[in-house]
């Protein structure tokens, strides 16, 4: 990539060390994303069950992820990047022991403290890293991580589970991540007072606290439209192959999975250099009707082709709409307050999953899968709702962003 020789030797190897990273830190989540559920049906799980086991991997973000993003300002980015592999690399050899529903919540839970740890410290160590007048470019390049490891992950751990069983899986999993904590060692970060000193000059946004960064608006809309996402995404991740299971369509719910990663990637390439030109609210709100549509077809999808094409439309969606809040957010806030404003916007989306297991497991229990979807579109309709009403500082201004008509007014360095 032509961009990455522009930016000085040490922070672009450091980029590139980071990208590596995080390959295989999402392949290791990923490998566990098709088999799980049935883990968990296997063991005796009923849907509900299965909903609370999936959601309390986001009661270990939420609980630990405030903490992880201050730390991540005062301490360094690295720290807290080695929490996340580290865990990464413990939590599935615990399921190898784990038989029983309470355990498999408590191990969830505490799996979930990896994925807060790494993505508050990646974004925010993007960001740092990131020229920015280029920043939307480079953190939708480095963003790409993602969808290349739900792109192998899901399709390698659905292959090893269906030959060999859950122990081989579990052992995979972990290994992939025990890599990713001996790249991570390799990584070289910008001192705190460094930072301080090379962007956005202080207004004492840097001393404000949990509460006070939430309740501004340059954040709080964000982390609304995180939650209705993040209760989408649930939904899916959660019920998806069992609702595969029960349509009886002959289709590996890991090529959905594939899918979604694949279109995903094709849209990071693009939509991040074009963000900077165009500004993040177009890219938003397209990528939020993506949602609609693909939750709508689910609702109706009868078929293999209508699963799959159901997935392309969530990999677009996904690949424009969390990349681009992502760039958002790092536009909207100074280095000293990094950690913590990416912890608290991305905080959203992990509360949207906490929320999905058990609340539409037991709505699943009632209305079934299919009606359940069709709840996850209305939802999205929600988030773009939220969008686009209240992204500025009043409706005229907040839909003239959405749709890249003027410049978003919470943005520094611009």
């Amino acid at each position: 990539m032509n961009l990455f020789n522009d930016i000085e030797p040490q922070r672009r190897r450091s980029l590139l060390t980071l990208f590596i990273a995080g390959l295989l830190f999402w392949s290791s989540l990923a490998s566990l994303l098709p088999t799980l559920p049935l883990y968990v049906q296997f063991v005796g799980g009923t849907k509900q069950q299965i909903g609370l086991v999936m959601g309390a991997f986001a009661i270990g973000l939420l609980l630990s992820r405030p903490q992880l993003g201050k730390i991540a300002d005062l301490k360094g980015r690295k720290q807290v990047l080695l929490v996340g592999v580290v865990v990464a690399a413990i939590a599935p050899i615990g399921y190898l022991f784990a038989k029983s529903i309470p355990l498999l919540l408590v191990l969830r839970a505490f799996h979930g403290i990896s994925i807060a740890a790494f993505t508050t410290a990646y974004s925010a160590l993007v960001t740092d890293l990131s020229p920015p007048q280029k920043r939307g470019e480079v953190i939708g390049y480095m963003s790409l991580v993602t969808p290349i490891g739900m792109a192998f992950g899901p399709a390698v751990g659905g292959f090893v589970q269906a030959a060999n069983g859950y122990t081989p899986l579990f052992f995979m999993s972990a290994i992939l991540a025990a890599m990713a904590v001996f790249c991570t060692c390799q990584i070289t970060e910008q001192n705190r007072a460094e930072l301080a000193q090379n962007d956005a000059p202080s207004d004492g946004r840097g001393s404000q606290n949990y509460w006070q960064i939430l309740w501004n608006p340059r954040v709080r809309i964000p982390a609304l439209v995180l939650l209705m996402l993040g209760l989408v995404f649930g939904t899916l991740s959660t019920f998806l192959p069992l609702f595969v299971q029960e349509t009886k369509v002959n289709l590996n719910p890991g090529l959905f999975y594939s899918t979604a990663a694949i279109a995903s990637f094709g849209m990071r390439l693009v939509t991040g250099k074009a963000s900077d030109k165009y500004g993040r609210g177009l890219f938003i709100s397209g990528g939020l009707i993506c949602y609609i549509a693909s939750m709508l077809l689910l609702y109706l999808a009868n078929n293999s082709n209508a699963f799959l094409f159901a997935a392309l439309l969530e990999g677009i969606a996904g690949g424009t709409v969390i990349p681009m809040i992502v760039t958002l957010m790092a536009d909207r806030c100074e280095p000293q307050e990094r950690g913590r404003v990416f912890a608290i916007s991305i905080g959203g989306f992990d509360l949207g999953i906490a929320l999905a297991g058990p609340t539409l497991g037991f709505v699943a229990e009632h209305i079934g899968y299919r009606n359940m979807f069709g709840v996850a579109a209305g939802l999205a309709v929600l988030a773009l709702l939220i969008f686009i009403t209240q992204s500025s500082k009043n409706l005229s201004h907040s839909m003239k962003f959405a749709i890249g008509q003027c410049k978003d007014i919470y943005a520094l360095n611009k």
